[in-house]
């Protein structure tokens, strides 16, 4: 039986295929970009949730509109995970860090 594709189309996995391959340290950088965007993305979606501004997640955190910004930026790669906390804080939510295996190029039939 054939390996499900990791990705949600097609083209998502031809461009992996393309772009990263096997290439160890291309796949080390895409997880890199993933995990980033993943955190980005979850700060900016509780955030938002929680129908606070920036500069109010900003004030109860006891930081900076701006910093917040930057932790929504997907580019962005200086999370701590003490200012994760303190985000989680605010939001009355708890921080939970799992290790979960690589996503890796479905491998052909």
């Amino acid at each position: 039986m054939p390996k499900k594709n990791p990705f949600k189309s097609k083209s998502l996995q031809a461009a992996f295929d393309r772009y990263i391959g096997n290439d160890p340290e291309q796949q080390q950088a895409f997880e890199e970009a993933l995990a980033d965007y993943d955190v980005a993305r979850r700060i900016y979606d509780l955030r938002t949730k929680a129908e606070l501004s920036q500069r109010e997640l900003a004030r109860r955190i006891g930081t900076t509109a701006s910093v917040i910004c930057q932790l929504e930026d997907a580019d962005y790669q200086g999370h701590s995970l003490l200012m994760l906390r303190r985000i989680a804080a605010a939001l009355d939510k708890r921080v939970e860090i799992r290790f979960v295996p690589l996503r890796r190029k479905a491998q052909p039939a």
